[in-house]
């Protein structure tokens, strides 16, 4: 019984160095657990999170529809005064006409009056447009107002002096619709 009895003593020691350890080790390895183990997250910093998100979110939508608003505005002012100016170079050639038929001159002062009546009333039509002719005759030769179909040597005139014009062109606010058709001196 004696080799029981040792057997069973050292079968305590063993137990109790293997628990001694254990016993030791438990607190370390408990908050080393406790570290690795994520934290639940605070409610409140979520939503507080969630709402930042959604406010930028906001923001750039805000922003997105600013523009759009004004890139829309912007391109319908845009089409209005196109079709306008496409409007007003449908009439031009009437203009033209018209002004042909007072250069030429008539007899009939009945008929002359109603070319004039025409004429003065498509002007106010076209002034109500914003659409006003472009002066040519006696002024300097700007190649963004004119158009230099021909060329005449005159020592009355300056250089670079519009000579006739031979197309009146017309501008809407600073726009040029139509190039007047010029003569230039010199």
């Amino acid at each position: 019984m004696d080799k029981n009895t040792e057997n069973q003593s050292a079968e305590a020691t063993a137990e109790e160095t293997a628990q001694a350890p254990e016993t030791a080790e438990a607190p370390e390895v408990e908050e080393a657990a406790e570290q690795q183990q994520p934290q639940q997250p605070d409610p409140l910093e979520e939503a507080q999170k969630a709402l930042k998100d959604k406010e930028k979110d906001f923001l750039y939508l805000r922003a997105e529809y600013d523009n759009f608003r004004r890139r829309s505005a912007k391109e319908k002012t845009e089409a209005y005064s196109k079709a306008k100016a496409d409007a007003a170079i449908a009439f031009l050639p009437v203009y033209d006409n018209l002004e042909r038929a007072l250069q030429h001159g008539t007899e009939d002062t009945a008929f002359l009056q109603g070319v004039e009546m025409t004429m003065n009333q498509l002007k106010q039509v076209l002034e109500s447009l914003d659409i006003h002719p472009i002066d040519a005759v006696g002024q300097p030769f700007d190649p963004n107002l004119h158009n230099a179909v021909m060329h005449i040597e005159d020592p009355e005139l300056g250089e670079n002096v519009v000579a006739a014009c031979f197309q009146t062109g017309f501008k809407m606010g600073d726009k040029v619709i139509r190039f007047a058709m010029v003569q230039v001196a010199n």
